[in-house]
């Protein structure tokens, strides 16, 4: 007998699976000519700690990576470039009963087919404040936490993790949710929640590079198929970010212990052609590649002048 062919077999096309950021990042930057490869984060086991109470008796913290907008720094708008000089290198603290303007435009996020024109698809707090008005969780907690997205596993493990730490337990937190964007960032919170987990602070990691985070090995994950900086939900769709941070608490609640991983039902499009594009090198130019390592080289120029600063 024949064997059926592909379009007979109802399989899914092969760009519909999870993109392997870490392959990805390190191809484009050797491209462009960083040729050392970055090491990733890479444990085998991961701390768990159970909620110690009903999520509807819990105080629940928000940790991001994304950076409060700051006119002197240039341009961070939706759909910005890469901007070295909008990021931040010290963990930080905003108070959740006021306003904020978060922005991720310093950070790599899918520029192609997103645009960060909606801060709820990377910084969910008015979403926990309305569950928090249903009686779902029991209070947002009195400020979220700023990660600095960081390259070194040294700064991130040895003093950004326990000053967030230090922080969630100034503020009484029960349990944690981090709401990472760029590939870096993925790691950073992944790193965060490792810390927090081992010292008594339940988190769940809502994020969109699968591989980066199961790298790392985190007690719970959800994954959303969606480009990065949408790890909160699809941008001007209040139901998708609704059901992200609730799938995410349940996530949170039900675990059955570390390494947990729950993949969202929601489709970013059924056309999952838009997988192929993020930092994709093999379409690009010579001359693409190296305009942007000077870009990148400039960018670092800006952060490093921060960093001493």
């Amino acid at each position: 007998m024949a064997a059926a062919s592909d379009d007979q077999t109802g399989f899914a096309p092969d760009d519909d699976a999870p993109i392997g950021y870490m392959k990805r990042t390190r191809d484009y930057y050797a491209a462009i000519g960083y040729t050392t490869p970055y090491r990733w984060a890479h444990y085998t086991s991961a701390p768990f700690q159970p909620l110690k109470k009903p999520l509807s008796r819990s105080r629940v913290a928000i940790i991001t990576t994304a950076a409060p907008f700051d006119p002197a720094r240039g341009d961070q708008g939706p759909g910005a470039k890469y901007n070295g000089g909008a990021k931040f290198y010290s963990v930080y603290d905003g108070d959740t009963a006021q306003p904020h303007d978060l922005r991720i435009s310093h950070i790599a996020y899918d520029r192609t087919h997103t645009t960060a024109t909606d801060s709820g698809t990377w910084f969910p707090l008015a979403q926990l404040k309305r569950l928090a008005a249903a009686g779902k969780i029991g209070e947002v907690a009195p400020h979220f936490f700023g990660a600095p997205t960081n390259r070194s596993h040294r700064v991130t493990i040895e003093t950004d993790a326990p000053e967030i730490l230090r922080r969630c337990r100034d503020d009484r937190v029960d349990a944690a949710v981090l709401v990472p964007n760029c590939p870096v960032c993925h790691q950073t919170v992944s790193l965060v929640a490792r810390h927090l987990e081992a010292n008594g602070i339940p988190t769940v990691v809502m994020g969109c590079a699968k591989d980066i985070v199961e790298h790392a090995a985190v007690p719970r994950f959800l994954f959303s198929d969606f480009p990065l900086g949408n790890s909160a939900g699809k941008p001007h769709d209040e139901a998708s970010q609704a059901f992200t941070l609730e799938l995410a608490l349940r996530v949170l609640e039900q675990a059955p212990g570390p390494q947990t991983t729950v993949q969202s039902p929601l489709r970013w499009s059924e056309d999952a052609s838009w997988k192929r594009d993020y930092s994709n090198a093999d379409a690009l130019s010579a001359e693409e590649l190296a305009r942007l390592r000077r870009e990148f080289d400039a960018q670092k120029q800006i952060a490093k002048g921060l960093r001493v600063a």
